[in-house]
C-alpha cells in the first residue's frame, strides 16, 4: 500500500473569498452609517486668575534664593528657612505652583532635598526651570 504525501501547502482560496465578501459587506454598508452629535456643557470663565509661581533658586554653591514674583531681587534663605518658608505659602494658598531653578553644576542629591523638603511641606504643584535655547555654554 502506498504511503500518502502530506501537503505542505495551505490553501488560501477560502480565506481570500470571506475577505472579499467581507469588504463588499463593508462597502455597501459604510455610506448607511450616520455620526452622531454629541453636545458637551461649555465651561464659564476660570473661577480663579492663575496664580504666579514662586521660584526657589539653588546656585552652584548650594545657597537658597526665593523669587515671590517676577522680575522682584531674589531673597536669600537659609536650608533651614526654607521648610517654614515654603509650608507658610502653602498655609497660604494650597494650589501655589512653585519652581525649582537649580544650578547646571549643582549636585543632583540636592536638588532632590529641595523636591523632598516641598513635599514634605505640603506642596502640590513644583516644576523644574529649564534654560531655552541651545547655547553649549
Amino acid at each position: 500500500m502506498r504511503q500518502r504525501r502530506l501537503m505542505n501547502q495551505i490553501n488560501v482560496v477560502p480565506y481570500i473569498d470571506v475577505m472579499l465578501v467581507l469588504l463588499v459587506i463593508f462597502m455597501v454598508t459604510a455610506p448607511m452609517v450616520q455620526t452622531g452629535n454629541i453636545n458637551v456643557p461649555s465651561a464659564g470663565p476660570a473661577a480663579a486668575p492663575v496664580t504666579e509661581a514662586i521660584v526657589i533658586q539653588v546656585d552652584d554653591k548650594g545657597a537658597y534664593s526665593i523669587i515671590r514674583r517676577t522680575g522682584a531681587q531674589p531673597e536669600s534663605i537659609s536650608k533651614e528657612r526654607l521648610s517654614t518658608t515654603l509650608k507658610d505659602f502653602v498655609t497660604e494658598n494650597p494650589e501655589q505652583p512653585f519652581l525649582l531653578a537649580a544650578h547646571r553644576d549643582l549636585n543632583y542629591q540636592q536638588v532632590i532635598d529641595v523636591l523632598e523638603t516641598a513635599r514634605k511641606q505640603g506642596v502640590q504643584k513644583i516644576s523644574l526651570q529649564t534654560q531655552s535655547g541651545t547655547s553649549g555654554r
